[in-house]
């Protein structure tokens, strides 16, 4: 998967942050700076992984992802949208959640190389969870640092922000992981299950047991 081969959503979105990122610099609005460059930085990074590692992620993914580091970092934080939209930090968060699930399970399943047989589908889905809890908590961490450190608010109301994220954080992990647990429980993928069946069809090499 080659970074130049994204959409031109992805390639919009990185020449904004680019733009954005150089005319912080410009006028020493350093916390901008910051923020851009972590973006960029954050929405790059797993295309060049993948490609790193030869993985084969079909590009809407890729879209999905810089989209939502760019509405995450970007707009959230530069634009001031978690102030505007009271529900935007709560869409972020679930957002993720979701996702992450989904990424706890396909990591765990591949480490069973795609045998549905290796373990309960529950047992699969757990783990999933508690992945994605995981990223949660050290993501609650990274705002808290980033306000400490750069005088930033990312917390919001501190410690009632923190605790309704992981919350939501948590529902999101279970309905993500739940995905998988449909997907090992059904023959013919649908729904949301397309979403792993499609990763697992472009990367059978990892998934060999799969069947």
């Amino acid at each position: 998967m080659e970074i130049r081969k994204q959409s031109l959503v992805v390639h919009v979105i990185w020449g904004v942050l680019v733009v954005s990122l150089i005319t912080a610099v410009v006028n020493g609005r350093w916390s901008m700076a910051f923020v851009s460059a972590g973006a960029l930085a954050a929405s790059i990074l797993p295309a060049m992984v993948a490609e790193r590692f030869a993985l084969r992620v079909p590009v809407s993914y890729v879209s999905i992802l810089v989209v939502f580091t760019f509405s995450t970092l970007f707009l959230g934080e530069v634009m001031d949208f978690y102030e505007r939209f009271w529900w935007w930090d709560l869409l972020m968060h679930g957002g993720s959640a979701v996702a992450l699930g989904m990424i706890g399970f396909l990591f765990v399943f591949y480490l069973f190389e795609g045998d549905r047989y290796a373990a309960p589908p529950w047992a699969l889905s757990t783990i999933a969870v508690c992945f994605a809890v995981t990223v949660g908590v050290l993501w609650e961490i990274f705002e808290f640092a980033m306000d400490q450190t750069f005088g930033l608010n990312m917390q919001k109301s501190g410690l009632m922000d923190t605790m309704t994220d992981l919350i939501v954080n948590l529902v999101g992990a279970i309905a993500g992981a739940a995905t998988g647990f449909v997907y090992l429980k059904k023959r013919e993928p649908d729904g949301a299950t397309r979403v792993i069946h499609e990763f697992v069809r472009l990367n059978r090499s990892l998934f060999r047991k799969h069947r």
